[in-house]
């Protein structure tokens, strides 16, 4: 059944943030916050768990609304020369089951007025877990080009995310995937418009999405040992 999660009233919001990024205003605005952009985007979490589970019952949808999925919209500044408190979007991550924090694999989704996105892959992970998806691309080449090389998958999804300035330990300079093996993020991503993401098919449009990754994600999950 097609449904309709997020509305232009969103972009709306984020904009104003955008140019009202304290906490007097995000006070004076929480009600619009949580009508426009939390609460859509806990339902979306609520209903995508059936489609997820159909991908893989190793992922998870998490509506709870601290810890979950949904990303909160607070900045951490303790470490930032940018002391603005919020975040100008909001994102989710639909990570695996063996996954504590963002540094897993996982399916996300980026909401940013011009900047919508969803991405599949393992962000910076721990130097070990890297290496681990470096020795797996090395031991079995031809599965890994598939998995990113794939119609499906490149239709859509482009490799993307930071790389090493040299070669990893223990690879040769000439190696034919050095490029991939230099990766420091293994993560595609695909832009999304704001017509596609308000418009009442969304869902399945990015359940479709998340499909079409599943050769890539799969790879990376037995290359660190989780199941897909």
């Amino acid at each position: 059944m097609s449904k309709r999660y997020f509305t232009p009233s969103l972009f709306g919001f984020l904009r104003e943030l955008a140019e009202n990024n304290d906490r007097d205003w995000f006070k004076a605005n929480q009600d619009a916050y949580e009508q426009y952009v939390r609460e859509p985007a806990l339902e979306f979490i609520t209903d995508f768990a059936a489609p997820l589970k159909k991908i893989s019952e190793h992922f998870v949808a998490d509506s709870r609304t601290v810890g979950g999925s949904l990303f909160r919209i607070q900045r951490d500044t303790r470490f930032s020369k940018d002391k603005t408190p919020y975040k100008l979007n909001t994102g989710m991550q639909f990570r695996h089951r063996a996954g504590k924090d963002v540094h897993a694999p996982g399916f996300y989704l980026h909401i940013q007025p011009g900047e919508c996105f969803a991405g599949v892959g393992l962000w910076r992970p721990e130097s070990k877990v890297a290496y681990q998806i470096r020795d797996a691309i090395a031991e079995d080449p031809t599965r890994w080009k598939r998995a990113t090389r794939g119609k499906r998958f490149t239709e859509v999804f482009a490799l993307g995310g930071d790389s090493l300035q040299r070669p990893p330990r223990g690879f040769d300079a000439e190696h034919p995937l050095i490029a991939d093996l230099k990766r420091k993020d293994f993560i595609a991503s695909t832009g999304i418009t704001q017509k596609a993401l308000t418009s009442d098919h969304f869902m399945e449009d990015f359940t479709d999405l998340c499909k079409r990754s599943t050769p890539f994600m799969r790879f990376l999950c037995e290359a660190v040992g989780v199941p897909f």
